[in-house]
């Protein structure tokens, strides 16, 4: 009998027999309290057995790559998916990845385990297929013969495992938006990897289930920016990705990169994805969507930070709000051009704008939120359909 067919009293026998992860208790923001909860008795039993099953295969290197579908799997076989509306029942996914916590569906979609498995795993073969072509491919034409390492750890250790680099480019969290420890309980329990809790209070984020500061996070967001520049060769290059109405954190980044000899020599905002997250589409104008990525010379000419003089932030909107050409802007691209232009003017420190004062300024100048594209529109321009304009 499988476990399509098995009975419930049948599947709760066969749990007492299959090794499973630990039953450990979610962050306090969960649905649930303990991991097994979860997901269904089916769900959690046939994740066993096909995990089971991949424990045995004799090749590391093979194994490990089916328990990477495994893994993929996983986001789709428990309670916490979330299934798109309109679309396939399969379409959608775990609610970790939209909500930032786990968030139980209020009417579960269990997918069968096996084909959504076996489509995964599908997926892996090939990757691994494409990898071996371009492999062959190099060594035929005589191309990249240089390696690639990777390294899982904290940056200040990476200092006495790693000479200068060429190019850094970094992504640290946004604050408190997600918290990637607490969410990767989804695979650590499985993996047993389930961080220290030492691991957990170096988490660069603020809040989380350890409910870390304020304070800390900009501290160790400094130090990190002048590790990364300790660990990059003189006249190259450093890109931060960042995104969060606290220009504290902005003015940690800026004035870190400065004081060891990074000079900013670009600030691209990257904006209109055409999928929007779900606290974007809930939120509207005061969630912040897309990124800054600040770009930084190593130049080895620490400067001295001084970014407390005035800065008018109304003057500056009107100002940048004049030189739109279609009537139309994206808030996040207002908003780093407000910390950009603060910061050139040595006045990032003492800026402090919250998104409803924000808002505010923006509607003064005759502009309205239009919640369908997202964007700021000045009075009398018209909403235009993205096919509308093909």
């Amino acid at each position: 009998m499988g476990l399509d067919d098995a009975d419930n009293t049948a599947i709760s026998r066969l749990l007492e027999q299959l090794p499973l992860p630990a039953n450990v208790r979610l962050p306090a923001n969960s649905d649930v309290q303990h991991y097994h909860d979860l997901f269904s008795p089916r769900q959690l039993a046939a994740l066993a057995v096909i995990r089971e099953a991949i424990d045995d295969i004799p090749n590391r290197y093979a194994r490990s790559a089916i328990r990477l579908a495994w893994s993929a799997a996983l986001t789709k076989i428990n309670r916490t998916f979330l299934s798109a509306e309109g679309r396939a029942e399969s379409r959608g996914g775990s609610s970790i990845f939209s909500i930032y916590r786990y968030k139980v569906a209020a009417k579960p979609v269990e997918l069968p385990p096996w084909p959504t498995f076996y489509e995964r795993a599908q997926n892996v073969l090939a990757a691994k297929e494409e990898i071996d072509r371009e492999i062959d491919y190099r060594k035929r034409t005589g191309g990249f013969s240089g390696k690639f390492e990777v390294y899982h750890d904290d940056i200040d250790a990476l200092r006495d495992q790693i000479k200068p680099v060429d190019y850094i480019f970094t992504d640290p969290p946004y604050g408190g938006h997600i918290s990637y420890i607490d969410l990767s309980i989804l695979w650590n329990a499985w993996n047993g990897t389930l961080p220290s809790f030492k691991d957990r209070q170096r988490e660069l984020i603020v809040g989380g289930d350890l409910n870390l500061s304020e304070d800390v996070y900009v501290k160790r967001l400094d130090q990190s920016i002048r590790t990364c520049f300790a660990l990059l060769k003189p006249k190259h290059w450093l890109s931060v990705v960042f995104q969060h109405w606290s220009t504290a954190y902005f003015d940690a980044i800026l004035t870190a990169a400065a004081e060891v000899g990074g000079d900013l020599r670009a600030a691209i905002s990257q904006i209109g994805d055409p999928v929007w997250s779900m606290h974007k589409k809930k939120g509207k104008q005061s969630v912040l969507a897309g990124e800054l990525i600040l770009t930084f010379l190593k130049t080895d000419k620490p400067k001295t930070v001084d970014a407390n003089k005035p800065f008018d932030v109304e003057a500056a909107i009107v100002r940048i709000l004049d030189e739109t050409s279609n009537g139309t802007v994206y808030g996040e691209y207002l908003l780093n051009r407000v910390v950009v232009e603060a910061w050139q003017s040595g006045a990032l420190g003492s800026l402090n704008i919250n998104r409803t004062d924000f808002a505010d300024m923006v509607a003064r100048q005759g502009w309205s939120y239009d919640d369908k594209a997202h964007q700021w529109r000045h009075a009398g321009i018209m909403s235009v359909p993205l096919l509308g304009r093909l």
